[in-house]
């Protein structure tokens, strides 16, 4: 589905038109796709698998962008435009997992790289992402960040594992909007909470840089990925994200404010 205005650049794509004291969706997981040329020798029906990214997130974001035109107040975003297992764009660049070796039980062998190729990676595809991602925030000061992910319900390397919820929130020591936000999802019918099995202060790398790091509200959401996987789905997820998001920038007091 459109999402306005669409832009790809080397690591990423901006959706919509960001506005002073928007909504800016942040996608780091987007994408499946890898660049040409560079192959991680990994079947074809593993590259569709939720290993390799968030499934639903794109499709979700643009349903909000486009919605956003119908009086919800601007929404734009900036999502990943190649696969997290290429490179793992919410990871600190120090981190080994930045550029994972194995996920839910598959090796990557085409990350058995050298320290060389490792930082030729990050410059190519890591740092352009948070770079952009730093200007669009410095520009347009947003009121909120809207960090989209999904999930599997069930992986394969853990099976056992408890995964409850159909929407999980992540946070780390900035849970504002979090907690604005976990009794309005419960209103509209999900099952929500604080992820599980692993939280926002455990995994919150770029929340941690963009939102706490420079005082922007922000809320973290992790959809469970059946549920976003066909249209209907992505529509329903969208149109509540929209309402919530305007709920929490109100609720916040940032809803319409300038820098």
């Amino acid at each position: 589905m459109p999402g306005g205005c669409v832009r790809k650049m080397s690591s990423f794509e901006i959706i919509g038109n960001p506005g002073i004291g928007g909504i800016l969706i942040v996608g780091d997981h987007a994408s499946n796709a890898l660049p040409s040329g560079l192959d991680l020798s990994l079947p074809r029906e593993d590259m569709a698998q939720h290993i390799a990214w968030d499934i639903g997130v794109a499709a979700v974001a643009k349903r909000m962008v486009s919605g956003s035109k119908a009086g919800a107040g601007n929404i734009s975003g900036i999502l990943a435009v190649y696969s997290r297992l290429l490179v793992d764009l919410n990871r600190e660049a120090a981190e080994a997992a930045v550029i994972p070796l194995s996920s839910d039980g598959r090796e990557i062998p085409g990350n058995q790289i050298s320290d060389a190729e490792r930082q030729r990676r990050l410059e190519r595809f890591y740092h352009p992402y948070h770079n952009k991602l730093t200007q669009l925030i410095a520009v347009y000061r947003p009121a909120l960040l809207l960090s989209l992910h999904s999930f599997t319900p069930r992986l394969a390397s853990k099976p056992d594992e408890k995964r409850p919820w159909e929407v999980g929130v992540l946070y780390n020591r900035d849970d504002r909007a979090a907690r604005i936000a976990i009794p309005e999802f419960s209103a509209a019918g999900f099952i929500v909470g604080d992820q599980l099995p692993y939280s926002g202060k455990d995994l919150n790398a770029t929340m941690n840089r963009h939102g706490e790091g420079t005082a922007t509200p922000y809320l973290g959401i992790e959809m469970r990925q059946d549920l976003v996987s066909r249209e209907d789905g992505q529509a329903r997820f969208a149109a509540i994200l929209i309402k919530i998001c305007k709920l929490v920038t109100e609720k916040l007091g940032v809803a319409g404010q300038k820098p």
